[in-house]
């Protein structure tokens, strides 16, 4: 029996990457799953049948997470399905990457709609569903701690989710909830290939600086997650892991 079992989690942006990954390993602990998504239906569904072709369980729900509406019908959907729930991972998140000259207002918007406004609007509704406490995992960023250039957008929303987690588990520590935050370095996914961070000069340079020696890969961020879900870090809460395989 994982260390999981009995359990209901909502991971946000599961459909791929990271939060795919994350959803498998929630479940493969025991966690009932529910695999939130955007727009990628097909990728989520995927993810479920893996899930339950391993012999466990997991619904696919779509909502876009910077929508208040679409979260309400999200936790809606989730509560008729499963009455409860014990763990959130805030794993959604959009990044586009330029200059101080390309930046522009809409994209400043579209990144903090979704990467914080979303993560709020997510937590409060999800916290409604906790019983005698539970668990939230924040996807951050080691962009918050060494600030690359060309990323201002993106690292101020990640540090926006940096300062979320350590207020939030104050304000929920009272209820048993527990709030901390995993911050992944350079992890080769989907989006990293798309924009061209895997394979190339950036991933020699990037892995040329990292004391392990490689960049990450999505069920390192995985396993770092469960750790936080399960009650082996149940004294834990407000803390900020930097899984970048020691990459300052």
């Amino acid at each position: 029996m994982g260390k999981l079992a009995g359990k209901v989690a909502v991971v946000t942006g599961a459909s791929k990457g990271i939060g795919a990954a994350i959803a498998q390993e929630l479940a493969t602990e025991g966690a009932t799953i529910v695999v939130n998504y955007a727009s990628s239906s097909e990728d989520a569904e995927k993810v479920v049948t893996g899930i339950t072709e391993s012999g466990g369980k997991a619904i696919a729900i779509q909502a876009d997470v910077a929508k208040a509406a679409d979260i309400e019908r999200l936790f809606a959907e989730t509560k008729k399905t499963f009455g409860k729930l014990d763990i959130l991972v805030n794993n959604a998140g959009v990044y586009k990457f330029g200059s101080l000259e390309q930046f522009t207002e809409e994209e400043f918007h579209r990144q903090f709609n979704t990467n914080v406004l979303g993560l709020l609007l997510v937590t409060r509704e999800a916290v409604k569903l906790f019983g005698d406490g539970g668990s939230i995992i924040n996807i951050g960023s080691a962009v918050s701690s060494y600030t690359p250039a060309s990323t201002a957008i993106y690292t101020a929303t990640k540090s926006a989710v940096d300062a979320i987690t350590g207020v939030l588990s104050k304000e929920l520590g009272p209820k048993k909830i527990r709030v901390n935050s995993v911050n992944p370095g350079l992890v080769e996914t989907e989006g990293t290939q798309t924009v061209g961070m895997i394979g190339g000069d950036y991933q020699k340079n990037r892995e040329a600086q990292t004391p392990l020696g490689r960049i990450g890969k999505p069920d390192d961020i995985a396993s770092i997650v469960a750790f936080f879900a399960s009650d082996d870090s149940g004294w834990l809460t407000g803390e900020i892991v930097r899984a970048s395989g020691g990459f300052h």
